[in-house]
Parts: C-alpha cells; sequence; structure tokens
C-alpha cells in the first residue's frame, strides 16, 4: 500500500499512543461542523444553474442573452464564453480569497467556532441580498459578502474538524466537510431544475435566496458546538481545555495528549508574526503542501468534465431534462465516492487515494478526450451522436468524478489541515484556502476561452497536470494516517527530502519513532 512503513507513536521513553474513543459526544459535535461545507457546496451548485435561466440573464445579463439567442452556430466548444457572466460567478472567490486573510486572524485570537459564526453570517446576508436584488450592483455585493462568508468558513472548519477528531479518525471526520460540500452541489443542482419551471419567471430568487438555509444551519451550530481544546489552551484557557479534552475522548487519562497541546501552544506563542514565520526554512515542507495541494486539486480538470456532461446525456435522449439528469447523476457519484472516502482514508491511508484517484483520472481523461475529439472534432459539431458512444462516454465521466472524488476533492481540505503546528496553522490554512481560491476564480475566468481555442486538448491539458501532481504525492507526501496532530512533525524529519529542512531541535515537543526509509518513494 501507498506511504508503507511502520508508525509508531512513542519514543524511547515507552510512550503510547493517545487513549481515547470515538464518542457520540465528538461524532455528533464534527457533523454538525462539517455542515460548514454546505455553504460552499450550495453556491457552486446555485450559480452555475441560475446563470442558465432566462429570466435572470434577462434581467441582470440582456447583452448576454442577446448574443446567446443570436448565436445559432454549431459550435457546442464556444456557445458559453462570456466574461461579463464567468466575473459574476468567479467574483465569490476573490472576496472569499480576502476574507480568508483577515479569518486567519479570528480564528487565532477568537477560536476557531467564532470563525464559522461570522461565516454564517455574512453568507446568511449575501443570500438575503440576492433572493432580492433588484440591480446587478446588488448581485455584486451579495455574491461578495456570499464569498466572505465562504473564507470564513474554510478557514475555520478543516482546522475545527482536524482539532476535535481523535488522531485515528481524523481523516474520516474532516471528510465530512468535503462530504457536505458535495450534498449541497446536489441539492443546489435537484432545487435549480424546479424552479426553474416556475411560472412567472422569479424561480431564481428562490435559488439565490434558498442560500439562507445552509448559511442558518452553520450559524446556529457554530453557536451550540464547543470550543477546540488546542484553540482553548491557545487562549489561556488551560483548565476549560483539560476538562473539555477529556468530554471528548470519553476518558480521564489525557496527560498525555494535554501535555502536547499545551507544549505545542506555548511554542506558538513564541511567535509574534505567523505569517513571516512561514518562510523559515524548518516550514518549507508546510508551505510547499499549503500552496502545491490547492494548485492541483483545482487543476484536475473537474470544471471540463462537468461542463460537457449536459451536452452528452443530452444525446442519450434526456431531452430537456439533461442537465438535470447529468447534475444529479454526477451529483450522486459525487456524494457516493466521498463516502468510499470516509471508510477508506484512515484504512488505506491517504497517500493510497491520492495516487489511485490519479490514475483513474488519468485514464478517463485520456479516454474522454479521444471521444470527444473523435465526434466533435476541431469544428465543435458532433453531428448526430449514437446512443451506444454517449454513454460510454457518459460512464466514463461518473468514474472520473468517482476517482475524484475519493481522492483530490476531500484530501485537497484535510490533508493542509492537519499538517501544520499550531504556531502557524491558522496563517498556512489562510494561504490553503486563499491559493485555493486564487484558483478557483483563474480557472473559472480563464476556462471557457480556453474550451473555445484549445476544444477537446484542453481535457489533454489537465491530463497532463494530473500526471505532475501524481508524481508529486508519490516523491515528496508523507503518509499522515494515524499520526496524532500534534505529533505531525516527525513525518517531516523521517521524509528522505524534507528531513533536510527540519531539524531535531526545531521541534523538541515530538518524540515519535519512526521507522528508516519510512514514507519513501520505495515503500509505495
Amino acid at each position: 500500500m501507498a506511504g508503507g512503513g511502520v508508525i509508531g507513536v512513542g519514543g524511547g521513553d515507552g510512550r503510547k499512543p493517545y487513549p481515547g474513543n470515538l464518542t457520540p459526544y465528538v461524532t455528533i459535535t464534527c457533523i454538525v461542523a462539517a455542515m460548514g461545507g454546505l455553504i460552499f457546496g450550495y453556491d457552486i451548485g446555485i450559480s452555475g444553474g441560475v446563470t442558465t435561466m432566462t429570466p435572470f440573464l434577462q434581467k441582470f445579463f440582456r447583452r448576454v442573452w442577446e448574443k446567446k439567442e443570436a448565436d445559432k452556430s454549431t459550435n457546442q466548444y464556444c456557445q458559453y464564453d462570456s466574461q461579463t457572466l464567468t466575473m459574476f460567478t468567479s467574483s465569490l472567490y476573490l472576496a472569499a480569497l480576502l476574507s480568508s486573510l483577515v479569518a486567519s486572524i479570528v480564528t487565532r485570537r477568537l477560536g476557531r467556532k467564532l470563525s464559522m459564526l461570522f461565516g454564517g453570517l455574512l453568507f446568511f446576508a449575501g443570500a438575503l441580498i440576492n433572493g432580492f436584488a433588484k440591480a446587478v450592483w446588488m448581485l455584486i455585493v451579495g455574491r461578495m459578502l456570499l464569498g466572505f462568508g465562504v473564507g470564513f468558513a474554510n478557514q475555520s472548519v478543516p482546522l475545527y474538524l482536524s482539532e476535535m477528531a481523535p488522531y485515528k479518525y481524523r481523516g474520516a471526520l474532516n471528510i465530512g466537510f468535503q462530504l457536505s460540500i458535495t450534498v449541497g452541489i446536489l441539492i443546489a443542482n435537484v432545487l435549480n431544475y424546479f424552479f426553474a419551471k416556475i411560472k412567472g419567471g422569479w424561480g431564481w430568487r428562490l435559488s439565490l435566496g434558498g442560500a439562507m438555509v445552509p448559511a442558518l444551519i452553520i450559524t446556529v451550530g457554530s453557536l451550540v458546538l464547543p470550543d477546540t481544546p488546542n484553540s482553548m489552551i491557545e487562549r489561556g484557557q488551560t483548565e476549560e481545555a483539560r476538562a473539555k479534552l477529556k468530554k471528548i475522548r470519553g476518558v480521564d487519562d489525557v496527560d498525555e495528549e494535554f501535555k502536547d497541546l499545551v507544549a505545542a501552544s506555548d511554542a506558538s506563542k513564541l511567535v509574534d508574526h505567523p505569517w513571516t514565520n512561514l518562510l523559515q526554512r524548518k516550514y518549507r515542507p508546510h508551505l510547499t503542501m499549503a500552496i502545491l495541494i490547492p494548485f492541483f486539486q483545482q487543476l484536475t480538470g473537474i470544471n471540463v468534465i462537468m461542463f460537457y456532461a449536459p451536452v452528452l446525456f443530452n444525446t442519450i435522449g434526456f431531452g430537456d431534462d439533461a442537465s438535470l439528469m447529468s447534475a444529479v447523476i454526477t451529483g450522486i457519484v459525487n456524494v457516493g465516492a466521498t463516502l468510499v472516502s470516509i471508510y477508506g482514508v484512515d484504512k488505506w491511508g491517504r497517500r493510497f487515494l491520492f495516487l489511485e484517484g490519479g490514475v483513474q483520472m488519468l485514464i478517463c481523461q485520456a479516454v474522454v478526450a479521444a471521444c470527444i475529439g473523435a465526434k466533435f472534432g476541431v469544428s465543435g459539431n458532433p453531428g448526430d451522436l449514437p446512443k451506444w458512444y454517449a454513454i460510454a462516454v457518459v460512464l466514463f465521466i461518473c468514474i472520473y468524478v468517482a476517482g475524484f472524488a475519493w481522492s483530490w476533492g476531500p484530501l485537497g481540505w484535510l490533508v493542509p489541515s492537519e499538517i501544520f503546528p499550531l504556531e502557524i496553522r491558522s496563517a498556512a490554512q489562510s494561504v490553503n484556502v486563499s491559493v485555493n481560491m486564487i484558483f478557483t476564480f483563474a480557472v473559472a475566468q480563464v476556462f471557457l476561452s480556453m474550451l473555445c481555442h484549445l476544444k477537446f486538448g484542453l481535457f489533454l491539458f489537465f491530463a497532463f497536470f494530473v500526471v505532475v501532481m501524481s508524481i508529486f504525492v508519490y516523491y515528496f507526501l508523507p503518509e499522515t494516517k494515524g499520526i496524532p496532530i500534534e505529533e505531525m512533525n516527525q513525518v517531516w524529519r523521517s521524509h528522505w527530502y524534507w528531513s533536510r529542512f527540519v531539524e531535531e531541535a526545531d521541534y523538541p515537543n515530538g518524540d515519535m519513532e519512526m521507522s528508516k526509509g519510512n514514507h519513501g518513494p520505495k515503500n509505495v
């Protein structure tokens, strides 16, 4: 299995793994917190659907609607190429990028749950304004507020889940965040379909205003959730943190874990400027992962696959329901595969899922590129597509979506949230969210133009990056399965490459032994 080698949590002092159980209390807490992903998922699903609703385009983007009506060409590659509409959709990601920088300070100084509360309130305000929008400026203001909310939630929720979960179950509980993103997308797609059929053309208001529901869930959830012991210690609430740790672990013997949390907090208090600290040599592996993992996640090509789905489903005979069927079928595959990831991430490990998902996506992209190229050619006019052909391509699209949904989808959020030491955790997570939003914005802005110019070659463009990211994981990402979060720095010390950047003296807190050669590429 990928990332092989034995990891012993316990050094020469005979130390044992942290005791603790997966208590109902911590399970429910993590499920409620993971609902923070609903706001991001709902927005991803809803914005794409709303921008295809004719009444919405006529009211706010009339020029786009007129161009679409006037363009009767059969070129499927270029029919949606509109920078104005793309800017409306992707402006949210710029706002999320800005707010994640502020959220880093809030998360560190005021706690994870307060950052989640701010996220819920901002998202609620944005949904309210969008639902009642009368002019384009109201839409843009609403989108910006939604983006601020997403920035706060994406900053705090993955950290909260990684800190609350017992280390043996951290992967599964953290992927609850990605699961709720996929559920949010699926719900939004189904609602879009029914709201678009409302007579009078005001269904788009329900689609946009409906975002208030997931916003309320995370807002109310953040009010009832406890804060994490890590965050409480960081803010000086030491005894309360010990009591909380006993409650969430379900045992009284929490001395080892508590001692490590306090030591990590003491180390973090020596850091006045976590942003500057990130540039230190000993944090080079953490900074590299905070930048490259979200960068690669956005270049898997998931967007190009989702774009083609409606065209292909249409040829199978779904007719006007093609968009719904493609969204719902890929959405169900998305949710189902994320459940596979929840089951397997703490059994098979992160590296195995990353590498298996990469191979699966690569094969599917090559097959789909060949099929699209053969039928759509460079003209973008497929002519009459036989049903067997469309069914085969749709099948490969579903296999591709499954590969993404149990690898780069959830692990792109899980791995960065679990590898940062406490002293740089909020700042590094902010870098992670910012890079994610920058490249989500960039891909969204240039994707339709690239599709128009590169045509089916765009599949090969993304396939190239899947190869690069798989090689990167193979050589440079250590296995983090089953490692307590405050002991994580030991994986860098034993890594064949990253060990040159971290010294024993850098992390006096950790005394975990690992076998020589562990996490190197030869163990895969």
